[in-house]
């Protein structure tokens, strides 16, 4: 995710990264960790998004242990 600066004060242009192929694609709009480091402290964990382009494509879950796992 990439957080910018702008001219006017406590504004921050914040662009996800979108990781996509010919299924579809997969972007985390928003994680706290990364919004209170580069704008500040907020109430909400993580959103994410994704598109699956066609009718029945299967897409793989993860699952990560502590300290980078995820609810």
């Amino acid at each position: 995710m990439n957080f910018t600066k702008l001219a006017i004060a406590d504004v921050v242009l914040i662009e996800p990264k979108k990781f996509g192929d010919s299924r579809g694609y997969f972007m985390e709009t928003f994680r706290q960790s990364l919004f209170a480091e580069h704008v500040g402290d907020f109430d909400f964990v993580q959103d994410n998004q994704s598109l699956s382009a066609e009718v029945g494509t299967v897409r793989g879950l993860h699952f990560q242990l502590d300290p980078m796992a995820q609810g």
